[in-house]
């Protein structure tokens, strides 16, 4: 057995992931052999690890610069992507940037230069103007979900980090997009397509749901109602829908998320732990969730708006009938209102009464600890087994940053956590525990 293979084999087995499917299969073999790769495939397919894994591969352990730099549209993207590359646990150092943190907390982590940078546009284009690194041995560039990064205004930026990477060899672009247009800045010459994007249509299905009156607020409850305890997605246009969707769920004892540009980033990466954690089954959210952002199996969307094009309907149901698993997106429709030519006429939910959604088991308990304190997700795990008294089958998922953890515990117990965790040590440092 070749060390690529064994080495692969060895970081699967730390992902919990058998085997890789056929796109990451096809990137694997092709991405080593290939200048330029053109990786098209829905949302939630796997790209990250398609592209990471032969990247990773390509590194030399002896240099001590960034040798792949990888340009994503979002600071979710960035943090997704820098999370599992860091749980491959290969040795190499990885990094993320992006606005919305102090530009001095970027300067603190890259005095120690990672081997692969992610970060968004704007933050790596300001890096690259006040010469916060080298490009000298940056060899490997990938734009994941390029056109996203294009479509949100990001084009002047890109040009200018494309213009600074002289040296590249291999680029890499992503995309969950139909008929994406490859704008020339990028400089491809011949790439190779990899294409899986008809993929998983078959599993999607699409329904109207009606609404008998044009505020379809109550009409929305009914439909939660029927569709009861699933984890699922509400789509809106605005932020200020988002407020009031959020306020008549909140009237009607609906526990949900909510996220959108205009939240904090904070804020931000909360309500996305929590929705994974299933402490939240229900995200009220603009299209900023409709790809690049790692959730759990969701078994149905809801348009409770009508995006605008053809391509934020695409994205926003690549969230769910992922990875060959089944899922229903559903269209809100008040019965006057016409449908755009992009959506074709489908079959009618009939809404069945119901009762509520029962509230989720699980809360979020915040740890002031992370990895930068040296705690793994092994001793957030034994202090609430040992000193919290939990047993296994009552502590939910553990989602471990940098210097900060977050874990699920069962809401009947989180005063009790708290009582017995809270101002205690963790390797010798003292430790905050309170819920979120």
């Amino acid at each position: 057995m070749s060390s690529a293979i064994k080495n692969q084999k060895e970081i699967l087995k730390k992902l919990g992931i058998q085997k890789l499917n056929p796109m990451q299969e096809e990137a694997r073999l092709a991405i080593p052999t290939s200048a330029e790769v053109v990786l098209l495939s829905p949302t939630g397919t796997g790209k990250t690890l398609s592209f990471l894994l032969p990247i990773i591969a390509e590194l030399d352990i002896n240099c001590n610069e960034i040798q792949a730099i990888v340009i994503v549209p979002s600071r979710e993207l960035a943090i997704q992507i820098e999370q599992v590359a860091r749980e491959m646990g290969t040795g190499f150092k990885v990094n993320s940037v992006y606005g919305g943190r102090p530009f001095s907390k970027d300067k603190i982590e890259l005095s120690h230069l990672p081997a692969i940078l992610i970060g968004t546009p704007g933050r790596v284009a300001d890096h690259l103007r006040r010469d916060t690194f080298s490009t000298e041995r940056i060899r490997i560039f990938v734009l994941d979900e390029f056109d996203k990064s294009l479509e949100i205004g990001f084009e002047s930026e890109m040009i200018e980090i494309t213009d600074s990477l002289y040296k590249v060899r291999k680029k890499i672009l992503t995309s969950a997009t139909h008929e994406v247009s490859i704008p020339s800045f990028i400089g491809l010459q011949q790439p190779i397509y990899i294409n899986y994007l008809e993929d998983g249509i078959e599993q999607l299905k699409v329904k109207t749901i009606l609404s008998p009156t044009k505020d379809k607020l109550e009409t929305l409850v009914d439909s939660l109602c029927h569709l009861g305890n699933q984890p699922g997605i509400i789509f809106c246009n605005f932020k200020d829908s988002i407020q009031r969707v959020s306020d008549y769920l909140t009237k009607n004892k609906i526990s949900h998320g909510c996220f959108f540009g205009g939240l904090e980033q904070i804020d931000r990466e909360r309500a996305l732990i929590k929705f994974r954690n299933g402490t939240h089954q229900l995200l009220i959210a603009t299209d900023l969730a409709s790809r690049g952002i790692d959730v759990p199996e969701i078994k149905f969307i809801i348009h409770y708006h009508l995006p605008n094009r053809s391509q934020e309907f695409t994205h926003r149901n690549g969230r769910t009938a992922r990875m060959n698993s089944d899922g229903t997106a559903f269209i809100l429709r008040w019965i006057k209102e016409d449908l755009p030519e992009f959506i074709e006429v489908n079959e009618v939910e009939k809404i069945l009464p119901a009762g509520l959604p029962k509230p989720s088991i699980w809360k979020t308990l915040f740890v002031s600890g992370g990895r930068k304190d040296k705690i793994s997700k092994g001793d957030i795990a034994g202090m609430f087994f040992k000193q919290g008294g939990l047993e296994k089958n009552e502590l939910g998922i553990i989602e471990l940053k940098q210097d900060c953890a977050f874990a699920a515990v069962p809401a009947t117990k989180v005063d009790h956590l708290i009582g017995k965790l809270n101002n205690t040590k963790l390797k010798k440092r003292k430790i905050r525990v309170y819920a979120i």
